[in-house]
Formats: C-alpha cells, structure tokens, sequence
C-alpha cells in the first residue's frame, strides 16, 4: 500500500464487539481497496472465498443504467475489510455515543492499475462495483456499509446472512454454510448440519458420493447438490441420522452420519453400478426420486436392524438385495398397487411422485421381511 482514500464517514457501534462504517466513495477507485473474494476449493479441498461467478448480462445492464441520463443507485456496497481501518472523529464528538461523526482512512493502492493487495473484500455488490468500474463515466459515488473482519469465517457469515433472503443461488450459499459457525436464522442453521455432511461425502475419496454432488465449485457432479440434501435433512430431522444430532445446538457427529451414509449407499452402488454411473436423465437412481425414495429406505432399514452399532456395507446389501430384482432405475416398468404400471423414467422430481416411489420401496421392503 502506498496510499489513503480519506473519506467522511459514520462510525456506528452496533453492539459490544461489532462496528460498521457509513461513507461514499467514487465506485471508479474501489478497486483501489476492495475486490472479490471467489469461490472455489483450495488443494485440500477446503472452501476459499465465497462469491459466485460474475454474471456478465446483469452487469452489462446495470452499466447501460449507469450509463444512462439520471442513474441511482442507493443500495449500499458491502465491504469487509480484512485489516483495520483508521477513523478521527470529528473534534468535540463524545467518544461514548453509538453514531459518531469523522473521517475513515483507508489504506489503498496508488492506482487502480497498480499490482498488489487490497484490505477488502466486496461481501454484496459485486455486480454494481463491476458494471461503475466498466461504465463510460468519469465517476459515480456509491455508498458503502463496511466492517472489519479479521478472518473468512465471519466475512462468510456477512456474505450468507446477507445474501440468503435474495434471489441468490442457494447451492453457493449451501455450499458456504459448512464453512462458517456463526449464530445463524433457524432454517439455515438446520441445514448447515446436513451441508456440512454432504461436503464431507463429496470429498471424501473412500464415499461413493466422492465428486459426484453438483456444488459450485464441483459443476462437473451428477447428482444435484439440493436432491442430497432434501435425503440427509429428512433424516436428520426425523430418520436414523437423527440419534447422532444434538437438537439443543444442532449440532450433530458427522463423522458417524458419514458412516452410515457411507455404508449404505455403498451397498446401493454395489448392486446398482451402472445406475449409479449414469445421470438423473438416464437414470432415476441419480435423480432426486430415486436418493430420496432410497434415503427413507435408509431410515426404515437401519432401525429395522436394529442394531447397536452402525450396519456395515455388507449387511445393508443383504438387506437390500430382497428386493433389488423390482427396482427399475433406467428400464422397465414399476408395478405400484393401485396404480399400476409406472415407467422407469415417469418418475419426476414432484412431490406426488416422490411420496408415490418412497411409498412402493418401503412397501417392498416391508412385504419382503414379513
């Protein structure tokens, strides 16, 4: 760093150990301190970085309304600074008031051409920071909210609580949730546990899930990201993976979840290889119909067990193999009671269909051990 935007701005005490700054700034010299923080995984596979790809047509769109005779843009820019920042009160302000008025100093590079590092992160904007650096304008002002967080974790928390009541890809923010152990709105602190499994799945070399989950940073999975974690949330909600949550906290042993996933639809894969290589639109075993039929079977099977310890691989094949020879995942037809002939690929990813398939396998099932 080799310089300082000084700017007026409001210093705000939001409680005990939390500060934000208020101020404006010309959005051309944001790159001068702040830029994105991507995300992606690291060569140990942990999460980096948070925000998603840019999306080219919306920003082109913004710009063309920057561009435009009368353009505004109130929304403020979210910016976490990774180092902290300077603020000089104004002369006379009590020091013990929440909101005072002054001056932010912000290290930052001589030149937005310049090579180096930059103290922030844009946690929410990144898409109007992009469309004023592009615009055709000599400078637009922008107000800014920022804060100081001195480690990803709590800037991903910003960015998930943030973000997760917009019109936001929920796969990025489901994808993030592992990584952050904030104080999160009930509804997102459920499925973080289920999340946080469904990463260990998909990274985990020995599970038969290994990279086969649709994430943003793994586009290349078979199997959507959603489609496991609507089968994991069931369970832990209400299913075997239940007894190893903590419903106090919500936390849960995710080591023994991975287990029993694990060994289950390891067996799955046994008996199913070639479904299980395909994709949901040849094959209903990697479609949601099929994982979250299979996840209720999980639950049903297990406690029928009923045993002390996890089931091993081998046995849940055992279990499962009563009633393999009528089950149709890419060809044939399924022979539902009262319904009669269902094709292979009728199966859709609806609730009607999904409550008909779980319904037809836990019958089997239940026909098969009487």
């Amino acid at each position: 760093m080799s310089s300082t935007i000084r700017v007026p701005a409001l210093r705000v005490q939001q409680s005990k150990k939390k500060v934000i700054f208020q101020f404006t700034v010309d959005g051309k010299q944001l790159p001068r301190f702040a830029t994105i923080s991507r995300i992606r995984r690291g060569e140990d596979r942990k999460i980096a970085g948070y925000q998603r790809p840019e999306s080219l047509a919306h920003i082109a769109s913004i710009r063309r309304y920057i561009e435009s005779e009368s353009p505004m843009i109130p929304n403020s820019i979210v910016i976490a600074f990774t180092k902290q920042v300077t603020f000089v009160p104004i002369k006379g302000t009590d020091s013990k008031e929440k909101v005072q008025m002054g001056y932010l100093e912000i290290p930052a590079l001589k030149n937005i051409e310049d090579d180096g590092d930059v103290i922030g992160w844009i946690v929410d904007g990144q898409q109007r920071s992009a469309a004023i650096r592009n615009a055709k304008v000599d400078e637009f002002p922008i107000p800014v909210t920022a804060f100081v967080a001195l480690n990803d974790s709590e800037q991903r928390e910003q960015f998930i609580l943030v973000n997760s009541v917009k019109p936001l890809s929920k796969s990025l923010i489901y994808e993030l949730l592992p990584s952050t152990d904030a104080l999160l709105p009930a509804a997102l602190a459920r499925r973080r546990l289920a999340a946080t499994v469904l990463d260990h799945l998909n990274s985990d070399e020995k599970s038969p899930f290994y990279e086969k989950i649709q994430t943003p940073t793994n586009p290349e999975g078979k199997i959507k990201d959603n489609t496991v974690l609507r089968m994991l949330e069931y369970s832990i909600i209400e299913g075997v993976l239940y007894k190893y949550r903590d419903p106090q906290t919500g936390d849960g042993d995710v080591a023994k979840m991975c287990e029993l996933v694990n060994n289950y639809f390891g067996a799955v894969v046994d008996l199913f290889p070639d479904d299980w290589d395909s994709t949901p639109r040849k094959s209903r075993l990697v479609h949601g119909a099929g994982i979250v039929s299979l996840g209720f079977l999980m639950d049903s099977m297990t406690e029928t067990l009923a045993m002390r310890t996890i089931p091993s691989k081998a046995k849940y094949r055992a279990e499962l193999e009563l009633i393999s020879d009528q089950c149709h995942w890419s060809s044939g037809a399924w022979h539902i009671p009262g319904v009669g002939k269902r094709q292979w690929n009728d199966f859709q990813n609806t609730s009607k269909d999904l409550s008909m398939l779980t319904t037809h396998i836990l019958g089997l099932y239940a026909e098969a051990k009487a």
